[in-house]
């Protein structure tokens, strides 16, 4: 009874915390995601490109980021933003240690690692869009950004979607480690509610148990948006 009552609503129970903490995940993890897709697609850009420095540029990014631990970047991301941070700051006047955003610093260190992996998703997708198509756009004249925004998005979309599904559950999972940072997301606060309780199982599961929720959600919503970017498809050659 006491175990129910400490994950409760009610005045001992941290209950809402819990779910203050999985919202806070959500948002740090769809920050990055957001973060990484735009980085992602720069990169997967640069691998794809003519100039061999682009290339070289792409490949070290994915190479370094996909290598070095998650914790590591991390690290680096917040305590030298609040280097970098806390310099400005005494330019300005201010005096002492000014510590950078533990969101921005955790999305931001998740969102250049979940971008090193968006890269090699997006060069994927697009090199198997089919080159005859775009070759067709090409031969009436279709300007670029049409070609782009008609032929190649949706299927580079279309394709990299299992994948993005992928990346997405390995950002919800690094989002952990955001917690040293001492951001109050869902692994920080199971460890602040199982230090408080001395009941390090009962929290822990806890937490354990609404990850798997989270991913678990995660996995229907991505497999309704590849079933229905699959059905879109088959209903456009059909009316073709």
């Amino acid at each position: 009874m006491d175990q129910i009552m400490l994950l409760g609503f009610g005045t001992k129970g941290w209950g809402g915390m819990l779910l203050l903490g999985m919202v806070m995940t959500f948002l740090v993890t769809f920050t990055a995601l957001a973060i990484g897709a735009v980085l992602g697609a720069l990169v997967a850009w640069a691998r794809l490109s003519r100039s061999r420095l682009a290339r070289f540029g792409g490949e070290a990014y994915t190479t370094v980021f996909r290598g070095v631990p998650e914790l590591l970047v991390i690290y680096v991301v917040y305590f030298g933003g609040s280097t970098v941070v806390t310099s400005v700051g005494q330019l300005l006047g201010a005096e002492g240690f000014i510590g950078f955003p533990s969101f921005i610093a955790g999305a931001l260190a998740v969102g250049v690692i979940s971008g090193s992996y968006q890269a090699e998703v997006y060069r994927g997708a697009f090199q198997a869009v089919a080159r005859g198509e775009i070759e067709a756009a090409r031969s009436v004249g279709m300007p670029t950004l049409m070609r782009f925004r008609r032929i190649i998005a949706p299927q580079v979309m279309r394709f990299a979607l299992p994948g993005l599904g992928n990346v997405w559950q390995l950002s919800l999972k690094d989002s952990a480690l955001v917690s040293v940072t001492g951001l109050a997301e869902l692994m920080r606060t199971s460890q602040v509610a199982a230090g408080s309780t001395r009941q390090y199982f009962l929290f822990y599961i806890a937490g354990g148990v609404l990850y798997l929720v989270m991913t678990s959600l995660s996995n229907q919503v991505f497999d309704r948006a590849e079933a229905r970017v699959a059905r879109s498809f088959r209903g456009g050659l059909g009316r073709g």
